[in-house]
């Protein structure tokens, strides 16, 4: 007998049986218990005053003041010490240093304010060996929540 091409059959051999498990009780009362601490878990707690505490600390506007440190040869400096001050104090309140692309930036309280920035060359050498002269401070006016651009060169 000749089975005719298009009405042609596959057969796959049957697979083994799996042997059905007995119903385990702990194994229901664990899913239900994660059903139910799930849900809990994305809530978030109201009337607990975390969450306002951190909205109101990202509503305070500020001003920043952003700059590079220059060398002689006119490239960023990396690892120059800078300090800042209000133009009323005579301590710096600020300090941090140069990037790798010799950049810094300061985020002061908005408002009007006048703040003085300096470099602290004290330690610092170019890789040439030569010693930098500190630069005069230099004058930075805020008027509100705004970014000032400066730049401090460096000489030898």
């Amino acid at each position: 007998m000749t089975i005719p091409e298009h009405s042609r059959t596959l057969f796959c051999p049957a697979a083994p049986s799996v042997p059905a498990r007995p119903f385990q009780f702990h194994t229901l009362i664990l899913v239900l218990l994660l059903a139910s601490i799930v849900p809990a878990m994305g809530a978030s707690p109201q009337g607990t005053g975390g969450s306002q505490k951190a909205a109101k600390r990202q509503e305070k506007p500020y001003a920043l003041i952003f700059g590079t440190v220059w060398s002689p040869a006119n490239r960023p400096l990396y690892g120059v010490h800078l300090k800042l001050r209000r133009a009323d104090q005579k301590k710096p309140h600020w300090e941090l240093y140069s990037d790798h692309a010799g950049e810094f930036a300061f985020r002061v309280p908005a408002g009007k304010a006048e703040y003085y920035v300096q470099a602290d060359l004290k330690g610092y050498k170019l890789s040439s060996g030569k010693q930098l002269q500190t630069p005069p401070e230099a004058k930075v006016s805020i008027e509100n929540d705004e970014r000032v651009d400066i730049g401090v060169h460096l000489t030898e």
